[in-house]
């Protein structure tokens, strides 16, 4: 009777810590596509620029090109994109570009100041994990890399997408 009390408390325990592999959306996707970013980043000595487009549903759309040489982000440039009426918005905002320690300094939508590394870190941590209140994406592109990664809240109306949209992802050349 005490054997079967410890293999049940033991059963138990290890039902209990089991990590369960059901708490990300798109897991083979993403780990197929993380496969080929690493791939891509090994040949191209981690060096690449890549565009995050994003618009809002009053009509603005804009992009934010990410240049990253060594593994590390050295400029972020900003644009509207959106043949919208521009007026409201000052200048020195439609189009702007942060080059070296000036990188992160605008505060705006611009797309956060990230590497490809930490853009699947926090599609894995944050974007992809599976919320009962909540519709996830995933995509890549042709070349097996992330193109779409993130969520939108139900019941959300109004520019509801927390996440990332690449446009494209091109290795630098020195």
């Amino acid at each position: 009777m005490k054997n079967k009390i410890y293999l049940f408390i033991f059963i138990g325990s290890l039902v209990i810590s089991c990590s369960n592999d059901d708490d990300l959306n798109y897991k083979n996707e993403f780990e197929k596509s993380h496969k080929a970013w690493l791939d891509f980043k090994e040949h191209h000595a981690d060096s690449y620029r890549y565009t995050v487009v994003d618009n809002s549903w009053v009509g603005f759309s804009w992009e934010t090109i990410i240049t990253v040489v060594d593994g590390q982000v050295t400029q972020r440039h900003f644009k509207y994109t959106s043949p919208d009426d521009l007026n409201d918005i000052p200048e020195e905002e439609i189009e702007w570009i942060e080059n070296g320690s000036k990188v992160g300094s605008h505060k705006n939508q611009a797309a956060e100041p990230l590497t490809m590394d930490q853009v699947y870190t926090k599609a894995e941590k944050e974007w992809l994990i599976k919320r009962k209140n909540a519709k996830t994406y995933f995509e890549t592109g042709k070349n097996g890399l992330i193109s779409s990664c993130g969520y939108v809240v139900n019941g959300c109306m109004d520019d509801c997408f927390i996440g990332i949209h690449v446009k494209n992802i091109e290795f630098l050349s020195f």
